[in-house]
């Protein structure tokens, strides 16, 4: 199997902090934070909490790591997981010409 970019470990600095290396839009650098991810499913918003991401420092793009991507993947098709989890209200607002 062909790879590309570095490997995982090669991307880990001292702190043990994934590097995300320069967003794929403006070429900026790319930050970790932990981020809330939105996801409409069937008509529904999910939003999960405490996804670690890279963020662009300068446009806000987003990334996560494969591994990652996996696990909100695995949350997103049982929906038992995300049933008992605590609601939010949020606005709903009309774009009008």
């Amino acid at each position: 199997m062909k790879t590309t970019g570095p490997s995982v470990d090669a991307l880990r600095n001292i702190s043990g902090k994934y590097n995300y290396g320069k967003c794929e839009i403006c070429d900026a650098k790319m930050v970790e934070k932990l981020i809330k991810q939105d996801f409409w499913i069937g008509g529904k918003l999910v939003v999960i909490d405490n996804v670690p991401a890279g963020v662009c420092s300068l446009c806000g793009a987003k990334v996560v790591r494969s591994e990652i991507g996996k696990r909100l993947a695995t949350i997103l098709k049982s929906p038992t997981k995300w049933l008992n989890a605590s609601h939010m209200s949020v606005p709903v607002v009309e774009l009008r010409p």
